[in-house]
């Protein structure tokens, strides 16, 4: 029975787990939630999947699991994949930059794309020392990464990992958001490298980008 993963094709978070899921082979079940709808705040979705009332989620079996990066760790030692990566010092690694990535550089953009576009649905405008205050974080980090990367390929080891996909996330929404991250040629490149060799990391970019612009079409809102 192939694994379930609850989501919205429009989100960021379920872009990581379905992307990582293709390039490990692992078979999934797509369960569309409409974000927008707040079905992922119906109750019985509180009570059985969620009750922060976020996806993605995942159920295998027994296993009710939310968190992309919970997800993707699970799925990643279900099948020995080296996404989680190749040696006990890769693995080390990858779970320190995606903690980091969680703390330091996501939630930021994630605060960004909150003021900036969910806010638009609310009829309601951003708050600009709010998104200020993001792009400081931001900027910071960015900086950070960009040296990481300056004679790099990949953010751990010489292959793709869970890392790139959490440090990657953010881009799904940049062009709408407008983060600051074309100040940052070597953090750009690498990306552009991602949607270049990873078809999977691609595809996902389409779908978002499909979603999320015809909901914005649908609203009437123009950035």
């Amino acid at each position: 029975m192939a694994i379930k993963i609850y989501g919205d094709p429009g989100s960021g978070s379920l872009r990581r787990v379905t992307s990582a899921a293709a390039i490990m082979g692992v078979d999934i079940e797509r369960v569309y939630v409409d974000l927008f709808k707040g079905e992922s705040h119906a109750p019985d979705f509180l009570k059985n999947l969620n009750p922060h009332g976020l996806t993605p989620v995942m159920v295998d079996g027994d296993v009710v699991l939310y968190e992309a990066s919970a997800i993707n760790i699970y799925l990643a030692e279900k099948v020995g994949s080296d996404l989680l990566g190749a040696t006990p010092q890769e693995r080390y690694e990858v779970l320190q930059w995606m903690f980091w990535s969680g703390e330091q550089w996501r939630v930021f953009s994630v605060l960004t794309f909150d003021e900036r576009i969910g806010k638009r649905f609310m009829g309601q405008p951003e708050d600009k020392t709010i998104v200020d205050l993001a792009f400081v974080k931001i900027r910071a980090a960015g900086a950070a990464l960009d040296a990481h990367l300056a004679d790099r390929r990949f953010i751990v080891g010489d292959h793709l990992t869970l890392a790139d996909i959490d440090i990657a996330a953010p881009f799904s929404q940049n062009e709408r958001t407008k983060v600051p991250f074309n100040e940052f040629p070597n953090l750009v490149a690498w990306q552009q490298r991602l949607l270049d060799t990873v078809p999977a990391w691609a595809a996902s970019k389409r779908e978002v980008d499909e979603r999320i612009d015809g909901t914005l079409n649908a609203a009437g809102i123009t950035l």
